[in-house]
């Protein structure tokens, strides 16, 4: 579905739209994919597709030697230029169709994001199209291969370790593949809630949208807080993700990164 297809889902029910109520863990695993990026991003001609409400634009603004945004959603970008102005020009675009010329760009960043496109080969292809030789794609993607894996309702297809391997390595990229918030390092309420998320999630009784998520947020992980419109240096403690083998599915990270650059 393109820009031209029509009203297409409601993604704003699906997002981490800025200064809604959201689990701990969701404000540390937005800050560690954007502080993972800002090492890849640094000194480069950046653009960011599905940005979201922006909380991670600001960020990445300050390393790269340029810096766009967009996203699918007009409700979505009018949060992101509410909060930033002047500061950032955020445009409206679908990420198989980036408004971008022909090996104009060094990095391309797509977090949470991968599942929701129609079709990631369509996608893969543009970031070939729009990225210089040696340019990057970064992608951080939920885990489909955990157990108690939970998908969003508007997604398109989920990608785990072989499956993004077998992607980008099809349209000339070449991969390395990171984890994530290992599963070992739960909270025992978290261990203890997992099988119970399962059954949920296997009899469709896993509530649809993040509002509608948030009684269930609150039973595993505890009281809820603010996310913040922005995020900065130094808001949770930093280690890099784990490199981990392709070729196999991973079930010990929640979250999976990968850097695809062009051969």
């Amino acid at each position: 579905m393109t820009l031209e297809g029509g009203a297409g889902p409601d993604f704003v029910s699906v997002t981490e739209l800025s200064n809604d109520t959201v689990t701990r863990e969701q404000v540390e695993r937005m800050c560690h994919r954007y502080y993972w990026a800002g090492n890849y991003c640094r000194g480069r001609d950046t653009v960011e597709a599905g940005c979201g409400t922006g909380q991670g634009a600001g960020y990445l603004a300050s390393l790269a030697k340029s810096y766009q945004a967009g996203d699918y959603s007009e409700e979505i970008l009018a949060i992101a230029r509410a909060h930033y102005g002047e500061r950032i020009g955020f445009l409206r675009f679908d990420a198989q169709y980036m408004p971008f010329p022909d090996r104009s760009l060094d990095v391309v960043v797509l977090f949470e994001a991968l599942y929701y496109v129609p079709s990631a080969d369509r996608f893969t292809a543009e970031c070939r199209r729009v990225l210089r030789p040696g340019g990057m794609v970064l992608v951080a993607t939920a885990n489909k291969d955990l157990f108690d894996f939970n998908p969003s309702p508007f997604s398109t297809v989920y990608h785990g370790v072989r499956e993004i391997d077998e992607l980008f390595g099809r349209h000339g990229f070449d991969i390395d593949l990171f984890g994530y918030m290992p599963v070992e390092g739960l909270s025992l309420r978290q261990t203890v809630l997992r099988p119970i998320k399962k059954f949920v999630v296997s009899s469709g009784l896993m509530p649809r949208t993040m509002a509608g998520k948030k009684l269930l947020k609150r039973l595993v992980f505890g009281s809820l807080v603010p996310l913040p419109p922005e995020i900065a240096e130094g808001m949770i403690p930093y280690t890099p993700p784990i490199p981990i083998a392709k070729g196999q599915a991973d079930a010990r990270h929640k979250v999976i990164y990968c850097v695809a650059t062009v051969r």
